[in-house]
């Protein structure tokens, strides 16, 4: 007599799944911030990123008919011109920072992103602040001053590099949430490319040295890490809850951390493992919160405000 297949498990019931996907977008995220450190000062700031970009559009490439067929308004153009105008100085930012602070302080700087998605949603989108949220993201404040430490040590131009890096990126993703009901991903996703690299084009060719095959290569391989990143972020959400996945990024910064001290000799930050930790725990309690109440997600993961 046959056995009954095992019934399948329903989408998002897979934890295990899910926590290996979040440990591998996590590995391809820190791999980026790794490269990115290896091109260092070579290259400046915004002709690496307009190249990290330019390079990328291979993977764009597939989105293109779904962008041309998608017929955008005006309106939908112009909130995507917003996202690439925004986004683009975030990530001169971003790779300026990389060239002045620690891998370990420029990961857990970026656990900032969710924080101020958060505050802009309850300023322009009307979400509602109750008194729990409003103290996961004083948590989180205290968490970014352990790791500033202003007035016990000098702040440098690449902390306040992330402290940009990370509202820029906040309001990119806001603009995207608002697409992402009207458009699909593929629309989305394209359109940032697109246009960031639109945008990064003038700031490159200010700054243009002529780069090595070896820069290139580098190069292409951040594009390569991040999209990977993206897609298994994507398995990642698919598998399991944010409740569960959440979490998990703070392993970024335990990797981050051991990283800088090996391949860039960059000494551990206690600090920075603290703050960082105090931020990714007011996220996580904010998701977790939100997931209790049954509303529409509004706080992002904290891969979903890479690059």
């Amino acid at each position: 007599m046959a056995s009954n297949p095992p019934p399948e498990r329903p989408a998002g019931q897979n934890p295990v799944m899910g926590v290996f996907w979040m440990l591998v977008t996590g590995a391809c995220f820190v791999a980026v911030t790794a490269v990115v450190k290896i091109v260092g000062p070579t290259v400046p700031p915004a002709q690496s990123a307009f190249l990290r970009y330019a390079l990328g559009m291979v993977f764009v490439l597939p989105m293109i008919r779904p962008i041309l067929n998608a017929h955008l308004s005006r309106r939908a153009l112009k909130l995507f011109a917003l996202r690439g105008f925004v986004h683009t100085f975030g990530v001169i930012s971003w790779f300026y920072a990389m060239t002045q602070i620690s891998i370990a302080e420029v990961t857990a700087m970026n656990y900032l992103n969710p924080i101020y998605v958060t505050i802009l949603a309850a300023i322009l989108l009307g979400e509602r602040l109750a008194m729990r949220r409003i103290m996961a993201v004083v948590v989180a404040f205290c968490g970014a001053l352990i790791i500033l430490r202003p007035g016990f040590r000098e702040i440098s131009p690449g902390h306040i590099a992330m402290l940009f890096t990370a509202a820029a990126f906040s309001v990119g993703y806001l603009v995207a949430k608002i697409m992402a009901d009207e458009t699909s991903p593929a629309v989305v996703v394209g359109m940032l490319s697109l246009t960031v690299t639109v945008g990064l084009a003038p700031f490159a060719w200010a700054v243009w040295v002529p780069p090595t095959w070896e820069q290139l290569g580098w190069l292409f391989l951040v594009a390569c890490f991040a999209t990977a990143g993206h897609f298994t972020m994507t398995m990642a959400f698919k598998a399991a809850p944010l409740t569960v996945t959440q979490p998990v990024t703070f392993l970024q910064l335990i990797w981050a951390t051991l990283l800088g001290a090996v391949a860039f000799d960059e000494p551990a930050d206690i600090f920075v493992i603290i703050g960082g930790a105090m931020i990714i725990a007011a996220i996580s309690y904010i998701t977790l919160r939100e997931a209790m109440l049954r509303r529409k997600q509004v706080t992002p993961a904290v891969a979903q405000t890479k690059l």
